[in-house]
């Protein structure tokens, strides 16, 4: 068929339009049909512009800069980060990189930004990341950075914004840029975190973590990342980078009991909690899915809100147990030379340990300027201990600490290899350790096997 002379591809909210084209004209596949004229998501614009060539279909979607970027950096790369570089480069500036936390997923960003010298936008999952990036961004590039996100909306050739606004951003901006760099990638598989790359025409795309998601991750409604940004190009072990980039590392349990008091309410506690699930099956009709489940039931179901709030004491007896808070205080004093870093699960512990010991606090509460003093007070010492309940186990730079503690947390692989990297950064010949408090016959021991075998495969 002989198309219209005017016939064009042009960007459309996060999407591709074919402009001047008859429905009886057949595009490839990933175009449909819709409102009149033929469309498809823009993450396939990299799949045509030899069809448009050899279509003659002129090519309007892209709006993106060509830049001179320079590094105002002085640090060489490792031989693995040039290694992660160079497998981007040759798998034509798509796919992902997975290297351990600390291990310096930034700077090889840094450098594919400089490779690709174009306009560039960066997905992150959190603002205190975004403050972080163009922190970073500003002082490697020596340019002005824009950001994007719900309390500014600055779109420059160098944009940062969270998954939380990327889909406005992209629906409005997504032509801008021909670099999509997603930090913390195993976030992106979500719904609707994910649809942020599918409104991207981008052609290259980097994804960067240090716990890449498995399938039962990227099943179901969740996308997969290999369609969003290409396969993974690279992946460095931690064992292969410690004592060298990373520093080495030790991990001991401790097990503690509950007292007599403790363990009668924990029984009875979870008598009416594991009663609920049995009696519903919802481990066997649900799989690794029963806890959402739970958590659906227990809108509707008073007994299964019952179920949901026991649950929700027994890990509140567990984490602020007596003899684990004692053991908490005997490692304070052995390790009272060394910067301690202390994982909790709640809030409400955290700021009660804050009171009681007086070391500060970060939780998800935590106001921007008084983490940045908190972090930095810590990097200079003045601070030897820090608390914090989930927000610094990922994509933060925290300063060095050769301690952690961990007082409650899940069971994913993710989660642990995170807080391990907050104490692999090499800075002196120190070993790191890794201490996690377990409280004996509770189900906090099936977490701990768990994690082990996330720790054997990390």
């Amino acid at each position: 068929m002989v198309l219209n002379m005017k016939a064009s591809l042009f960007f459309q909210g996060g999407t591709l339009v074919l402009q001047g084209v008859p429905e009886t004209f057949e595009p490839p596949p990933p175009f449909r049909f819709i409102h009149n004229r033929w469309r498809c998501e823009a993450y396939h614009y990299v799949e045509l512009p030899t069809w448009l060539q050899e279509n003659k279909i002129r090519n309007q979607v892209a709006r993106w800069q060509r830049l001179k970027l320079s590094l105002h950096d002085p640090r060489e790369p490792h031989d693995y980060q040039l290694e992660a570089l160079h497998a981007w480069v040759a798998a034509e500036k798509r796919g992902s990189v997975v290297i351990p936390t600390g291990a310096g997923k930034t700077f090889i960003a840094l450098h594919a930004m400089h490779k690709a010298n174009a306009s560039t936008v960066i997905l992150v999952s959190t603002v205190s990341l975004l403050y972080q990036w163009y922190v970073v961004l500003s002082n490697t590039f020596q340019t002005e950075i824009g950001v994007y996100y719900h309390a500014e909306k600055k779109v420059l050739p160098i944009t940062v914004t969270t998954y939380h606004s990327a889909g406005d951003l992209m629906a409005e901006h997504g032509n801008e840029f021909r670099l999509l760099i997603c930090d913390e990638v195993h976030h992106l598989p979500a719904r609707t975190w994910g649809e942020a790359a599918l409104m991207s025409p981008a052609p290259y795309r980097l994804g960067l973590t240090a716990t890449y998601p498995d399938e039962a991750e990227q099943t179901g409604e969740r996308w997969r990342l290999d369609d969003l940004l290409g396969p993974i190009v690279y992946t460095k072990r931690i064992e292969a980078l410690l004592g060298k980039q990373l520093a080495d590392y030790r991990t001991q349990r401790i097990r503690v009991d509950l007292t007599p008091e403790e363990r009668a309410e924990y029984d009875a506690t979870y008598k009416l909690y594991i009663s609920y699930i049995r009696e519903h099956r919802l481990r066997g009709s649900h799989g690794p899915n029963w806890l959402h489940e739970l958590f659906r039931l227990s809108n509707v179901d008073v007994e299964a809100r019952q179920a949901l709030l026991a649950r929700q004491r027994l890990w509140e007896i567990i984490e602020g147990c007596q003899e684990k808070l004692a053991m908490l205080e005997q490692l304070l004093r052995e390790y009272s030379h060394e910067r301690i870093l202390i994982f909790t699960e709640s809030n409400a512990l955290a700021y009660q340990l804050s009171r009681q010991y007086l070391i500060p606090a970060i939780t998800h509460e935590t106001g921007v300027a008084e983490r940045k003093h908190i972090l930095e007070s810590f990097q200079e010492g003045r601070y030897r201990a820090l608390i914090t309940a989930k927000v610094l186990n990922e994509g933060i730079d925290v300063p060095e600490a050769k301690v952690a503690i961990i007082l409650g947390g899940s069971s994913s692989k993710r989660e642990y290899i995170q807080r391990l990297g907050r104490i692999l950064r090499k800075r002196e010949l120190k070993q790191a350790v890794l201490f996690e408090i377990l409280v004996r016959k509770t189900i906090e021991e099936s977490k701990a096997q768990r994690r082990r075998v996330a720790r054997e495969d990390c």
